[in-house]
């Protein structure tokens, strides 16, 4: 609809502009801002336990791939990712450090998309019900984040009391028999990482920062090899909406349509035409279906089934 909306030539020659090297370029970019999360989840495994990069690497391509093809697949990543390293580890200590890598994330992308909507509301005119929308997701944001650090500064242990709860009440009694001190253990490994190692809470934002600016440097390539001069600024907000909607709509495979629509919305928005944000969502659209073949591949290689 949106390809059609702007005109099918103007994509085209759009795309045949940006050319196959600028695609691999993006490509190398994108291998940059996965080199970041790895090693931020790294990070996040400590004493007796250890990953190296050459394992958390192909697996966060992994859990990339699942979360670009199933519904809701942002429940499922994490999962594929603590499976594809039970070899190296126990799966609850994989989930517990991927868990403690994404709380990273989740704060750091919190200011990312604060810092984006401010942006773009104090600079452009929008109606006033856009506004207000932002301004609540703001809100929202700040909220999380507070919530985010009382949750780890008071170790409120919601998932094994809840476990503990229903067993006492026998629900599911055989599967909480041993599952709930399972829980509690993954909480504890959570909570045991911010007490022993505040010195890695540094290097881990930095590189969850890293991700993100390698995502702004993407767009402005983008941008710089389809129009005559690219803002930084524009790269900015487009990267910055292009990561809310991913978190908003994560429901939706390889976010389809729903990518073009807001770097459609924003592109109008900043003047720099809707042909060319339609167009910039494609592209990056086709990097995430090329890197989502190479965790297929990784996959199948792998041998790891749909159970």
């Amino acid at each position: 609809f949106f390809v059609w909306s702007v005109g099918l030539n103007e994509v085209l020659s759009n795309i045949e502009r940006f050319g196959i090297l600028g695609f691999a370029v993006i490509l190398v970019i994108y291998l940059g801002r996965l080199i970041f999360r790895a090693t931020a989840w790294k990070l996040s495994v400590y004493e007796p336990f250890r990953l190296s990069l050459r394992d958390t690497f192909p697996a966060v391509i992994i859990g990339e791939a699942m979360s670009a093809m199933i519904p809701l697949g942002i429940l499922i990543s994490g999962t594929s990712k603590a499976v594809a390293v039970r070899r190296r580890v126990p799966l609850v200590v994989g989930l517990s450090s991927v868990a403690t890598e994404n709380l990273f994330y989740s704060f750091v992308t919190s200011g990312f998309l604060a810092l984006g909507a401010l942006t773009f509301v104090r600079n452009f005119q929008l109606d006033q019900g856009w506004t207000l929308t932002i301004d609540v997701l703001i809100g929202i944001l700040i909220l999380l984040v507070i919530a985010l650090i009382m949750m780890i500064v008071k170790q409120w242990h919601f998932a094994s009391e809840t476990c503990e709860l229903l067993y006492r009440r026998g629900v599911a009694r055989g599967l909480l028999e041993h599952g709930r001190s399972e829980v509690r253990l993954f909480e504890n490994l959570i909570y045991g990482f911010y007490r022993r190692h505040p010195k890695r809470f540094l290097p881990i934002c930095l590189c969850e920062a890293g991700f993100h600016a390698l995502g702004v440097l993407e767009v402005w390539f983008i941008l710089g090899r389809l129009m005559e001069f690219a803002s930084p600024m524009n790269a900015f907000l487009l990267e910055s909406l292009s990561r809310l909607i991913t978190i908003i709509f994560k429901l939706i495979p390889f976010l389809i349509g729903v990518d073009e629509a807001g770097a459609e919305f924003v592109a109008e928005t900043v003047a720099i035409g809707a042909g060319i944000g339609v167009t910039l969502a494609i592209i990056r659209k086709g990097r995430i279906l090329f890197w989502t073949a190479v965790g297929l591949v990784l996959i199948i290689k792998r041998g790891l089934s749909p159970r």
